[in-house]
This record gives C-alpha cells, sequence and structure tokens, in this order.
C-alpha cells in the first residue's frame, strides 16, 4: 500500500472489525456507482437493484478476509463485475428465472434502497433527455468490455490500472479498449457531439 491509506480502504478495515458504521457509510458512498455498472452490464433497473445489493452483502460477508493492497473502489467493482459475469452465466442457463430467487433465506433484507428522485420534465428537460437516450443507447451497445471499461473511466474516474485490475487485463489491453470504445462512440453520436451532452473524449 502507498503511504497514504486509501480512506475508503481505511473504513474497510474497520468494518473488518465489525464497525457497521463505517460499512454504512461505504454502502451509502458506492451504492449508486455499483448500481449504475451493473445497470450498464444487465441492462435491466430490477435486476441491478438486487445485484448490487448482492455486491454488498459479499463485501459484509468478504470483510474478514479483506486486505488494503489496492482502492477499495477497485476490490468493490471487483466483485460487482464477477457477480454480473455470474448473472449473465446464469442468464444464459435459466432465462426465466429471476436475480432475488439466487439468494439465500438469510440474504432477504436489502442492505439499501435505490431512491427514485425523478421529478416532472421540462421541455428542456425532455429535449435533454431524448439526447442523453440516445447516448445511453450508444453505450449500451459496446462490448461489455468496453462498456464497463468506459464506464469505470469515466463515470468512477479509475485510473488505467485500476480498470486494469477490475477487468483483469493487460494494462495496454484497458487501454485498447477505451480507445475503442470512445472512437466508436464518436462515431455513433457525431450529430450530438456539439450539444455537450456527454464527453466521449478527454
Amino acid at each position: 500500500m502507498p503511504d497514504s491509506l486509501d480512506p475508503d480502504a481505511a473504513l474497510m478495515l474497520r468494518v473488518k472489525q465489525g464497525d457497521t458504521d463505517a460499512f454504512a457509510g461505504l454502502v451509502e458512498k458506492y451504492k449508486q456507482p455499483v448500481m449504475n455498472l451493473a445497470f450498464r452490464t444487465l441492462r435491466d433497473v430490477t435486476e441491478a437493484e438486487d445485484l448490487a445489493q448482492n455486491v454488498f452483502l459479499q463485501a459484509w460477508k468478504s470483510s474478514g478476509r479483506y486486505e488494503a493492497t489496492a482502492k477499495f473502489s477497485t476490490w468493490l467493482f471487483t466483485i460487482a463485475r464477477n457477480l454480473c459475469l455470474n448473472e449473465i452465466r446464469r442468464r444464459s442457463r435459466h432465462p426465466a428465472e429471476s436475480l432475488d430467487q439466487t439468494r439465500d433465506d438469510n440474504d432477504n433484507q436489502p442492505l439499501f434502497q435505490i431512491e427514485d428522485h425523478r421529478q416532472a420534465s421540462t421541455p428542456d428537460q425532455l429535449l435533454r433527455g431524448e439526447l442523453e437516450s440516445k447516448v445511453s443507447e450508444a453505450i449500451s451497445s459496446l462490448p461489455e468490455n468496453q462498456r464497463i471499461a468506459l464506464m469505470l473511466c469515466r463515470e468512477e474516474e479509475l485510473s488505467y490500472e485500476e480498470i486494469a485490475e477490475v477487468l483483469d487485463c493487460s494494462l495496454s489491453a484497458t487501454k485498447s479498449l477505451i480507445h475503442r470504445a470512445r472512437e466508436t462512440l464518436k462515431q455513433t453520436l457525431k450529430p450530438y457531439l456539439k450539444t455537450g451532452v456527454w464527453p466521449v473524449g478527454k
């Protein structure tokens, strides 16, 4: 670990000692980013909510084995990605099942609730919503690893090294994934790039 310990890793070390308040703080900070990652991968809000809750449940269960060898966010997003991949594999085997049917009976209580902050839309908001919908469609059409890599870079601001760790691939492969994703989006979103809705490049 670097000389200056990641503050969230320090919190997780307190969780390792049984500090539930520290864990609640981490859940509050990361529930939306984890939800975003799950939704980008699964493309279903309900299943993304269920999976996000399972991510934190696994994080809590794994707290006794936690070692602060990397940023907490890298560790947490790795759990999230692995659960997303498991869910995709499960879907291919049992397409009609719901994610929450895979939980243990003792795991039914949610760790948090995703709040709905939607409000009535003005005409400007509707127009912006339409443009953002195009962006969302373009991102959803990207290959999975490109989509996740780009989200971790743009939305969660992870470094290339951290993204490589989450995706379990080389640094050069990570840079290539993000470059290809940006180039694809630039081509797809040419009519909207001047709107400033979503910057696809640095």
